[in-house]
């Protein structure tokens, strides 16, 4: 299993598929199948069967897993970024290649 460079609470954006271009925090990271759930992007529909907690059912909006090679880091500037590690002092920290800046 590789190690996945994006954590929960990262901005990033799609650079490929239907959702390219559309930025949004990751919420939950699927480590298993190398997948990610970022917030209001890849919506679908999906039938809710009545319950206790929602005795109406119906269709109900929300968000799907996205794979991760389909995103790509935002670091502080808006600009998109792959991740790198380095040692600074003892500790590992995660810095943008492309501005060289702490994530």
């Amino acid at each position: 299993m590789a190690k996945l460079k994006v954590k929960t609470g990262d901005t990033v954006r799609v650079i490929a598929g239907d959702h390219k271009g559309q930025e949004g925090k990751i919420q939950k990271v699927l480590i298993e199948k190398n997948k990610a759930i970022v917030e209001g992007v890849n919506m679908v529909s999906k039938h809710q069967k009545p319950s206790a907690a929602s005795p109406q059912g119906g269709i109900v909006k929300m968000e799907a897993p996205i794979h991760i090679s389909n995103l790509s880091l935002i670091d502080k500037s808006g600009a998109t970024t792959r991740v790198g590690y380095r040692i600074e002092g003892d500790k590992k920290v995660r810095f943008s290649k492309k501005s060289n800046e702490i994530l």
